[in-house]
């Protein structure tokens, strides 16, 4: 069968679906039980920001970068909902950094930005997450994209449900892309990217290989970590049923055209009864490009006949969200002189882009003035994306949003976690700064 290249429109591949929530690392005060008694460590965790490289050009020099690896796992990082992790973090490069993590609810920790100093080069510092959600996490290193003189690999982060889905196999696929110099350099994000040509990733190979027999139904948990472009990831030949976004389960559908459009940062978990060898294909909003493949050989015998995808467990968000008696707050992005600033300048003395007390429904009127796609990120909450008209809302949750140019979106979240959180906002352009503000929650 010949391939069929899919093309979506500008607009389907801008109007992305989003990625990634913010908790930083740090002993939660729900990590405290009744009676001051601190529950027991489930889990350890350690990482380390290193150099390293990856093979970009065929038959040329590895291109040197930076990455954020966990060096006490061989395989993918997996933790359980309900973990008490201890994360003990070595920076091996030559400035200050710390993880900063995207998909975790609860309550504030003192992240970087918020009042815990980033790790010293070639210091270690030991600290405490909380898991009190399943899903697809990443931790990375893009609010310090300021200081990296690389660019940096972003590390994809497993939460396991509590109970047992049913899949075969559970697949992560980290997309990512590159701008590279004539000599095989790569330029890191946030600086002028002339004189050099854009290449993607899956899992760090520029021609990824999932192999699968026939008949095997495949968690696939697809991951945008890239820092600026929106991109469609999509395999041919076969039906993409969406489970979960942003770390978050949704009720499950089929992807449009069978194509993912994720924002910079966002996730999807989807399922894929594999029925025959297909190319993955990467847009960009300008072309198509193949990055990967499936191939299938045999067939997988079943007891029974595979049922109609389930929802994925809940994660206690809300059923229900009360819009008639919602705070409502303007937020402009792309503006240079709305409050937003690098976050090397960031302080929590500057003026909040709004407060409110904890338990109220917050609704924000995000307006892109810039006159290029432009990409939101809400810390320490998952937000429900508007009708147009404040009837009802899109069946998932989310924590980023690509907005077109111009564009106004209107999103929704119940503000539960108390402490002071941040907002991030960058455009889709690779020289565009990342800027950040913060909310705060009483």
């Amino acid at each position: 069968m010949k391939t069929r290249i899919f093309d979506p429109t500008r607009r389907e591949v801008l109007a992305g679906l989003g990625a990634g929530l913010g908790a930083g690392l740090g002993a939660s005060a729900a990590g405290l039980m009744a009676g001051g008694a601190v529950p027991a460590m489930t889990a350890q965790l350690a990482l380390q920001a290193r150099p390293a490289t990856l093979a970009l050009r065929p038959g040329q020099p590895a291109t040197p970068i930076w990455e954020l690896a966990a060096v006490s796992h061989l395989g993918d990082v997996r933790l359980k909902r309900g973990d008490r992790c201890e994360v003990v973090f070595r920076n091996g490069l030559p400035v200050p950094l710390a993880p900063v993590w995207y998909g975790l609810n609860g309550p504030a920790a003192a992240d970087p930005l918020r009042g815990r100093a980033p790790t010293a080069p070639d210091a270690t510092e030991t600290s405490i997450v909380s898991v009190p959600n399943a899903g697809t996490l990443l931790a990375d290193f893009r609010l310090f994209e300021d200081g990296l003189k690389q660019p940096a690999r972003p590390l994809p982060i497993i939460a396991a449900e509590t109970n047992s889905v049913a899949a075969d196999r559970d697949v992560v696929l980290l997309i990512e892309e590159w701008r590279l110099r004539p000599d095989g350099t790569a330029l890191a994000p946030g600086r002028d990217p002339k004189d050099t040509s854009p290449l993607y990733t899956i899992n760090g190979t520029t021609s990824f290989e999932l192999s699968a027999s026939a008949n095997e139904l495949l968690r696939l948990r697809f991951i945008n970590g890239s820092q600026r472009s929106v991109l469609a990831i999509k395999l041919e030949s076969h039906e993409v049923q969406v489970m979960a976004l942003d770390g978050q389960p949704a009720e499950p559908f089929p992807a449009r055209n069978g194509a993912l459009v994720l924002a910079p940062g966002a996730r999807a978990d989807a399922f894929v009864d594999a029925a025959t060898s297909a190319p993955f294909l990467l847009h960009d909003g300008k072309e198509a490009r193949q990055v990967g493949r499936l191939t299938v050989s045999g067939k997988l015998e079943r007891r029974a006949p595979l049922l109609p995808p389930q929802p994925l467990p809940p994660n206690d968000l809300p059923d229900r969200l009360d819009l008639r008696g919602a705070l409502r707050f303007d937020v402009a992005l792309g503006a240079a002189d709305a409050g937003w600033v690098r976050p090397a300048n960031f302080s929590t003395s500057s003026a909040p882009a709004f407060r409110t007390k904890a338990g109220r429904t917050i609704v924000l009127a995000l307006k892109n003035l810039a006159p290029v796609a432009t990409v939101f990120h809400l810390h320490g909450h998952h937000f429900r994306l508007l009708d147009k008209l404040d009837d009802g809302w899109k069946p998932y949750w989310l924590d980023t949003l690509a907005i077109e140019p111009g564009q106004t979106q209107r999103i929704a979240f119940e503000a539960r976690g108390p402490g002071r959180w941040l907002i991030e906002s960058v455009v889709t352009d690779w020289a565009a700064p990342r800027l950040v503000r913060w909310y705060g929650v009483d």
